[in-house]
Order: structure tokens, then sequence, then C-alpha cells
């Protein structure tokens, strides 16, 4: 059965870095795309950085060049390297696979929390 498995979440301190992984499992399309998401309470989940076979990334504006999307689609990983925390970053980190043509997530990850507190 597909899955996409998260890793690396956690607590730390404002200005502090943290690595999300994520492995997709058993996936029966050529993946072509994938991406970070993440949602707080009360809010829509938002898209932070995407990354597309062929290496083009997108950033969302708040999180360009303080986080950094990285991807190896021979082992369908996607990494996010999280550098200068905020507060405000703190969520639930969703990792997501699409594949080409495919508008938004097609597999959802389970979420992982990321804390950003002093």
């Amino acid at each position: 059965q597909a899955r996409l498995a998260e890793s690396g979440g956690g607590l730390v301190q404002p200005g502090g870095s943290l690595r999300l992984s994520c492995a997709a499992f058993e996936i029966i399309f050529k993946i072509e795309t994938m991406a970070w998401y993440r949602q707080v309470p009360g809010r829509q989940r938002e898209l932070v950085a995407s990354i597309s076979r062929g290496g083009p990334t997108n950033y969302l504006e708040s999180v360009a060049g303080r986080f950094t999307i990285s991807g190896d689609f021979a082992k369908n990983t996607v990494d996010l390297q999280m550098n200068s925390l905020k507060s405000e970053d703190t969520a639930v980190y969703y990792c997501s696979a699409s594949p080409e043509g495919w508008r938004g997530a097609f597999y959802w990850g389970q979420g992982t929390q990321v804390t950003v507190s002093s």
C-alpha cells in the first residue's frame, strides 16, 4: 500500500535548525513532484516548498532563504532543511507526492510536529 513516511520533527528554540525527511513507498506512478506543506489549527494547509523532477523548486515567501528542499527521485525521498526557525514556523508538516499533470498533492504523509519555542 502506498505511503509516505516522515521523520525529523521536534522541539527547537528560535533561531535553531531542523531537518525533515520523507520517503515514499509502493507508489504506483512515477513521482513528478514532492513537496512539504504545513498546517496550524484553524488555518488552511499551506505549501511550504516543492521540488519537481529535473530540479525546479518553489518556496513560500516567508521561508525563502531559510528553508531548502532537496529530493532524490531515484529513491523517492525528499528533505526539508529548516534554518533560522521562528515561532511562526510552528505547525504540523506534511510530505506529499504527485504524478505529472496532477495539481496539488496526490499522496500525503501522516505529518510531523515542528514546535519552535524557547
